[in-house]
């Protein structure tokens, strides 16, 4: 029996050390993906699930917990091979100040949009005959038996790109060319306030220096973050208007709009899977024309970035390193007081000396 279970343990280690990768950015890259995908397949899931079910099975609260359970079990399963950032902005902005190499960051790109794409193809192929039965087998991004949104954020009718970039100012019509300019510039400012959000608080509750989080929690806090963000959106759209297929992507702060577009795989990868899978070129153009496809990846880019230079100036840089203590006004009078009585001593000395 000892031996038996000896050749077990034995047979075991070799397949490990067979298929164990030694590349370290491939097994990062391998974790950005599987990272990427967890997290879509677990929120485009219920959204897919709310949607073809016309709202019979599961809630726009229920696509808020799925998002942030998504990320939870995200980080947990692939945070200490890659740091789990499955997003391009934290990534983006991860670099931008040094915790990642400048090399690494396409690979960890390319992973995680393409963790996104395959994503789409497995929540589709999960709810291939739902959607058949749904739409009658005739695809289309938004309408009545619109199923777009499951895979990928649209913006509602009013919202321009520059509000949408910044959740958002908010203008009415395409009914002028000065009109459809502004709701360009809407869309683009929604992203960047939210992904900037996103980013900030994660630099924060990942910084060493400041509050100490218990080992394990971390996952948690992100996950209620992002639940929390989705949530205020839906908050705002649903005192606006009245929810309709191509807006069910939503979270519990910052949905409302144009759903999660705070993760710019999150949105192209499962993009470019409708694109492939039927849905046609519209998932580029809807609506109207807009072409709103772009926000998604540069306003949480930009918004990222944002959000992780605010958080170094304002905190961040006034950390103390290591166990230093950060040195109070009070202490700094003190410290200023004992300078200035030393002083005073040794001029009393070389006065006396005189």
């Amino acid at each position: 029996m000892a031996k038996s279970s000896t050749g077990n343990i034995s047979w075991r280690k070799r397949i490990s050390s067979l298929v164990r990768i030694e590349n370290v950015l491939l097994r990062e890259m391998l974790a950005e993906f599987l990272g990427t995908f967890i997290l879509l397949v677990f929120g485009n899931g219920a959204v897919a699930q709310k949607v073809l079910s016309r709202d019979t099975l599961g809630t726009t609260l229920s696509i808020n917990w799925a998002y942030g359970f998504g990320v939870t079990m995200a980080v947990y399963v692939t945070g200490k091979v890659s740091g789990a950032h499955i997003n391009p902005a934290v990534s983006v902005a991860q670099c931008a100040f040094g915790n990642l190499p400048l090399y690494k960051l396409p690979c960890y790109i390319f992973s995680q949009v393409f963790g996104g794409f395959v994503s789409g193809a497995a929540v589709y192929s999960i709810y291939y005959e739902a959607l058949n039965a749904f739409d009658g087998g005739q695809r289309s991004v938004l309408g009545p038996n619109g199923t777009g949104g499951i895979f990928a954020t649209y913006p509602q009718d009013y919202l321009s790109i520059n509000n949408g970039l910044w959740d958002q100012v908010r203008t009415h019509g395409y009914t002028t060319n000065v009109q459809f300019i502004k709701k360009n510039n809407n869309l683009f400012l929604l992203k960047v306030f939210g992904t900037a959000l996103l980013v900030g608080i994660i630099f924060a509750v990942t910084d060493n220096k400041n509050n100490t989080i218990a080992d394990g929690l971390t996952p948690i806090i992100i996950g209620l973050l992002v639940f929390i963000l989705g949530e205020y959106v839906v908050y705002l759209y649903s005192t606006k208007l009245a929810v309709t297929n191509h807006n069910l992507s939503t979270g519990t702060s910052f949905g409302l709009n144009c759903g999660y577009a705070i993760n710019p795989a999150r949105d192209f990868g499962p993009r470019l899977f409708t694109f492939a899978a039927g849905w046609g070129p519209g998932v580029f153009t809807e609506p109207n024309g807009m072409s709103w496809w772009w926000v998604p990846i540069v306003g949480p880019i930009i918004g990222g970035l944002t959000g992780a230079i605010v958080y170094k100036l304002m905190v961040g840089t006034h950390l103390p390193s290591g166990s230093q203590n950060v040195i109070t006004d009070e202490e700094d009078d003190l410290e200023i007081c004992s300078h200035t009585s030393d002083n005073r001593e040794q001029l009393c000395k070389g006065l006396t000396k005189l």
